[in-house]
Formats: C-alpha cells, structure tokens, sequence
C-alpha cells in the first residue's frame, strides 16, 4: 500500500496548503458563533493496530455537553452552525492533520471511540490492520447516519426505537463488515473512486450493493 501512503501524505499537505482559507473561516465563524468552548474538538480514537490517537475536528456541539458518543440529527447539544457543518463536513477538514502525520488515511473505517473497534473479536479484529480514513465505504453507506438513526427515535426501524441499540446491533456489525471486506478487496482505484463519490455527493456499486 506504498501508492495510498504516498498519495495520503501529498494530497494532505495541498489540501491543507489550499484550503487555509476555508479552515480559517471556520475556525473564525466557530469562535463568534459558539463562544464558550475551543474551536476544535480533540478525541481520542482507536487508530491502525488497536493504538490511540487524537483527532481532531471543528467543534459542532456545545461546550461542556453530555450524552451519548452516538449522535442523533437535531438534538440540542449540536449547534446551529455545528449542523451545518457536518451537513457539508466540513467539521472534518482538520483530520487532513491527522492524515498528513500518518494517524489516519484518507480511505478507510471511521475512527472510533474506545469501546467499539478495540472491542472486536475474532476476525473482525481484522479491520484494526487498516489506518482510519475519513471516508470508506462505511461512511458512504452511512453517510444520513444521523438521519437514520433521529428516524429509529421518531418511527422505529425493525423494531428500534433506542438508536445507541441500533447503531451497536444493527449499523456497527454492517460497518464492520464493510471495512473487512475493504481490507481484503483493496484496490488504489477503488479509493480514488470513494473519494471521488465523497466529494460529489454521488453513489457507487460496491460489495454487491450500492453505497
């Protein structure tokens, strides 16, 4: 995988380079809009081999909230502003750090918190050999993720109406065997194509299904 770590780090750096201005205007409407806390929200994640590290992103919710690590569409710790950056994820433009220092790829599961990947058993553990991306074909697959899961509250889906028991029983288990199936069917075009389909908002033909 010389090709993606080479490509991780090159395209990071332009990015970063190129889109200054749009991080700083961010960072600026962040600081005015939701005063009262940092403009960027730092975590730890559970990165490539099972090792933390820390991510970062524009903060979307208000400072000093509490809750669940599932976000749900519309509940009142996710600021105005922060709802629309997520909508447009732009909330996600400082993880362009993380990928150019080598903690994250830009194709790959989404990183996260203890108590889910560091929790896996058997060959599911396998996805833990990947770096973490900021897309995937997880992440594409659930991209209304918040959508779904504000649905599972308000109609019920299969019979959920708790979405942290639906993303565990029925989401987590999905993603999880995505990115295995991303592991052992990697291809460099593939990610250039997911990337691709990120940006423009568009769908792809992957695993048997459409993403």
């Amino acid at each position: 995988m010389w090709l993606k770590w080479l490509f991780d780090r090159f395209v990071a750096l332009i990015g970063l380079i190129f889109l200054s201005p749009v991080l700083l205007v961010v960072a600026v409407l962040v600081a005015v809009k939701t005063p009262g806390g940092p403009v960027i929200f730092s975590q730890k994640r559970v990165g490539k081999d099972g090792k933390l590290f820390t991510i970062r992103k524009f903060r979307t919710m208000a400072a000093n909230h509490g809750g669940s690590s599932v976000s749900v569409a519309g509940e009142s710790r996710i600021t105005t502003l922060g709802a629309k950056l997520r909508h447009y994820k732009l909330d996600e433009l400082p993880e362009l750090w993380n990928v150019l220092k080598g903690d994250m790829s830009f194709v790959g599961p989404r990183p996260d918190v203890p108590g889910y990947a560091d929790q896996l058993k058997g060959e599911d553990r396998e996805v833990l050999k990947l770096r973490p991306g900021i897309t995937g074909p997880a992440t594409l697959k659930y991209r209304d993720e918040e959508d779904l899961l504000a649905r599972v509250v308000k109609e019920g889906i299969d019979g959920y109406t708790d979405p942290v028991k639906y993303n565990d029983e029925v989401i987590f288990p999905d993603k999880v065997r995505l990115n295995r199936f991303y592991l052992n069917h990697y291809s460099f075009w593939s990610d250039i194509k997911m990337l691709f389909a990120t940006v423009l908002g568009r769908r792809i033909d992957y695993a048997g299904e459409r993403i």
